[in-house]
């Protein structure tokens, strides 16, 4: 959903306070739709389910991650079934869930983009051509990775890239061998003692009254010029420099589950900039099997939105024609889960396509979009320096 004020002379502290504190309330009581959730024009938010998702979150996490036994057993039984097809002379093969087809996806706005329970699968054979060196990659980093749980010890993606950079040529190999052999064992990745670097005390941002998630680093880099924090403070900002990775997304779900502040999105009014919004909000295709860990549903999309081009008053040529790539992207996102659910996303998204090559998308930091955007802020904010 879009956010909105409450009212054109709404203090924007003020909203946050309340949205905050129905969140909270929400939370204590097992669930309920917080009062003023959203716009008129936006699609209802379940929040009952995104919070229920929250507490079993928790829960899990109450009990710890996948066992050390659990992992070294699911290793051995992959290792063990190998033998097998040696055994028999058979050439032995990895049975891997399909990470790129939406027949494998299910939606829920309490958690997201999810990988169903009985998917389509590929073969990662060692008698083809194509794949028998993805087959080695992947025995060669399951070793690995069962020496550092037997170990108890810890090691990057990049330190293992490191230890044979000749073989995997490069990092994005790893990387996608390693969510590979998660999704088949099933186990989160901190399970296989890969390390991610996300901090565990963030005590000291406990006062932030709301989280601000920016898609571009130029972006960023423009609202701390115009000293957005300050004029802001308390808030936390954090930029993924376009499409975040793994550790960028933990970052922002430590945050949500430890504070439950308002987090907003302040995305490029184009269908890259809905789509990296998705990814914090719902999560991606290829991470679908790791939803719980990395989704925070309660994101609330700020703008840039495709109607504030004609709102702002945004000139013409500070808009960026769509590309035909665009035009593919724009199709996609139209046809993905969490948009057709949504009505004023549709109808935001459809916007975007009805301008199609004669009016472009606008960025963030073209210099009005980004003035405009400041102006709606600072319109529904008041001077909140030192504010609590």
């Amino acid at each position: 959903m879009a956010f909105a004020p409450m009212g054109p002379e709404a203090s924007f502290f003020a909203v946050l306070d309340q949205h905050r504190a129905s969140l909270l309330a929400a939370l204590r009581r097992g669930g309920g739709e917080p009062a003023g959730g959203g716009t008129p024009q936006a699609s209802s938010f379940n929040l009952k389910k995104a919070l229920r998702s929250v507490c079993e979150e928790r829960k899990r996490e109450a009990c710890g991650e996948t066992s050390s036994s659990e992992v070294l057993a699911s290793i051995e039984s992959v290792i063990q079934d190998i033998i097998t097809s040696v055994a028999r002379n058979e050439a032995p093969a990895f049975t891997i869930g399909n990470r790129s087809s939406w027949e494998n996806i299910k939606f829920e706005d309490s958690v997201g983009l999810q990988m169903v329970t009985h998917f389509t699968t590929r073969k990662i054979k060692s008698d083809s051509l194509k794949s028998v060196k993805k087959f080695a990659l992947i025995l060669k980093i399951l070793s690995k990775i069962y020496k550092l749980v037997q170990s108890n010890t810890y090691a990057t993606k990049r330190d293992i890239y490191y230890t044979d950079s000749q073989l995997f040529g490069n990092q994005t190999v790893v990387d996608n061998i390693i969510n590979d052999i998660s999704c088949m064992l099933k186990v989160p990745r901190m399970s296989l003692h890969i390390a991610v670097a996300v901090p565990s005390n963030i005590q000291g941002i406990r006062n932030a009254k709301f989280l601000l998630i920016v898609e571009k680093d130029a972006t960023f880099q423009r609202l701390l010029d115009d000293n957005f924090c300050n004029r802001m403070s308390p808030c936390i900002m954090i930029t993924g420099k376009g499409v975040p990775d793994l550790n960028t997304r933990l970052l922002v779900k430590k945050l949500w589950d430890t504070f439950h502040i308002p987090v907003f999105a302040l995305v490029d009014a184009d269908p890259h900039g809905i789509e990296i919004m998705c990814i914090y909000k719902y999560g991606s295709m290829a991470m679908s099997f790791e939803a719980h860990n990395l989704t925070v549903p309660a994101i609330r999309w700020l703008g840039l939105l495709p109607s504030d081009i004609k709102r702002l008053n945004i000139p013409r040529d500070t808009l960026i024609p769509l590309t035909k790539r665009d035009q593919m992207k724009l199709d996609s996102v139209l046809k993905r889960p969490y948009v057709t659910c949504q009505p004023f996303w549709r109808k935001e998204s459809q916007r975007e396509r009805g301008r199609n090559i004669g009016r472009g998308r606008s960025r963030l930091h073209a210099p009005r979009a980004r003035c405009g955007i400041l102006s709606r802020i600072s319109r529904i904010a008041p001077r909140a320096k030192g504010r609590r």
